[in-house]
């Protein structure tokens, strides 16, 4: 397929395409994804979550900035960002704010921006972005920037993606409280307080401080098929204290450009963290089982429902919306009909 080849040349035209047809779930795109999946497995997926108007977005536009900019010393790495924005409910399209909050990126060849709906996908990520970043991790885009759409509480789907998840709180929202009733914190690596100019970030980080204990004890806890399940590394006590991450919590003025290089150091740390400890292939096992188990599912109830006779679905949820029956008796009276 010519756009693959394309994708593992560089082309940006033909990684568009690419994820255009891979987005829309086509017979190409679906073709292109399995082609390029053994180039897969060498980005760093990074996480950015947290609710509306903590700024993301700007702090996004930062990051990849700095890493196209670094400090003196650092290599520039070519960056792919995913903005995950709501969908519009007259096209079912992105709204695509991000993308206008990004557009002084523009024009860098080494930063790709892909702006993507939810479609009705709960998590704050759609459905298709695990298969969007492996299009860009084909591609060769070294670090793969994922910001989620700001959902609140359903935020923490995106710690089956993204192997450092970055969750940005803000003075003032009342999310450190949010924060602790989501359980978001359980899958921080690192916490960022942006908009840190504003009143009341001693508070805010206070209360994050406060909150670590109960979210991170040890041993570490991961969410994993939404669960939150316990990780031992090692069965040496003094070994698995030492594979703990401790999240740190960075200030950041976004809008400024501050504390954006510390922030980066800190995911770069992660990175390494997890690296040293074995924790880079336990995540991605446990993403890609998320992933295979998630298009298991689709692929079962599709065919399932394939195989009732026509109109028996329509009537078991008329049913159900009817207050006939329950959920699980329509399913039971669909499993009879398929026996």
């Amino acid at each position: 397929m010519d756009f693959v080849q394309g994708v593992l040349a560089g082309d940006k035209l033909a990684l568009a395409r690419a994820l255009t047809q891979v987005e829309n779930g086509t017979p190409e795109g679906r073709s292109a994804l399995s082609s390029l999946f053994a180039h897969t497995g060498k980005a760093h997926l990074v996480g950015i979550t947290g609710a509306s108007g903590t700024g993301k977005s700007s702090l996004v536009n930062q990051l990849a900035r700095y890493y196209r900019n670094p400090d003196p010393g650092g290599s520039p790495c070519r960056v792919a960002v995913v903005a995950v924005d709501p969908t519009s409910p007259f096209t079912g399209g992105a709204i695509l704010g991000d993308r206008i909050r990004m557009r002084d990126l523009a024009g860098d060849p080494g930063v790709f921006i892909r702006s993507m709906a939810t479609r009705g996908s709960l998590g704050g990520i759609a459905a298709t972005t695990a298969a969007l970043a492996q299009v860009l991790d084909a591609a060769g885009f070294e670090l793969i920037l994922i910001e989620t759409v700001g959902a609140g509480q359903s935020e923490v789907d995106i710690a089956r993606l993204a192997h450092t998840t970055v969750v940005v709180e803000a003075p003032g929202f009342g999310d450190d409280i949010q924060a602790i009733k989501a359980g978001i914190l359980e899958i921080a690596d690192v916490i960022v307080v942006n908009k840190a100019d504003l009143p009341g970030v001693e508070n805010t980080e206070r209360a994050l401080r406060s909150s670590l204990d109960l979210a991170h004890p040890a041993p570490r806890r991961n969410l994993h098929h939404g669960r939150v399940e316990l990780v031992h590394m090692s069965d040496d006590p003094a070994a698995e204290s030492a594979s703990i991450w401790a999240p740190p919590i960075l200030r950041t003025v976004a809008i400024e450009g501050k504390g954006i290089s510390e922030l980066a150091k800190a995911i770069d740390s992660h990175r390494a963290h997890l690296h040293e400890t074995g924790g880079w292939e336990q995540r991605e096992r446990w993403r890609l089982q998320s992933e295979l188990d998630l298009l298991l599912t689709d692929c079962l109830v599709a065919g399932f429902r394939s195989r009732l006779p026509s109109g028996i679905y329509e009537q078991a949820l008329a049913g159900v919306l009817e207050r006939r029956i329950s959920p699980l008796q329509a399913v039971e009276q669909l499993m009879d009909r398929t026996g």
